[in-house]
């Protein structure tokens, strides 16, 4: 397994899912959104599974601090410019991608690598 978590530290569902991570002894690589941001490869990717609609927090604070339930904009672009708007964690394993805090997915990750 090569686990991949991208979020925040303020975020509670992204620590939700380091602490799952950690309990089962998995090794994965966390991914600070406040630090860096997504590469447009990787956002091509994580769009091959979802929407770029899916991937936008719309209750977020920097959505609403950037006032941008008023505007009409190009939501890859916003997400390249500025990854807070992100919905957290996104948690990637190899081609595989969910967003949020969704254990039962991550445990039929582990059942398939055993």
């Amino acid at each position: 397994m090569n686990i991949q978590i991208i979020g925040t530290k303020s975020c509670s569902d992204t620590r939700k899912a380091e602490r799952f991570f950690r309990e089962r002894r998995i090794p994965f690589h966390f991914r600070d959104l406040t630090e860096k941001g997504l590469a447009k490869g990787e956002l091509e990717n994580i769009t091959r599974v979802f929407p770029p609609e899916d991937l936008i927090d719309r209750e977020g604070k920097q959505f609403k601090k950037r006032n941008m339930q008023y505007m009409v904009f190009n939501v890859e672009e916003e997400l390249l410019n500025d990854p807070l708007l992100l919905k957290t964690p996104i948690v990637r394993n190899g081609k595989d991608v969910t967003i949020g805090y969704a254990p039962e997915i991550w445990k039929k990750w582990i059942e398939e690598k055993n």
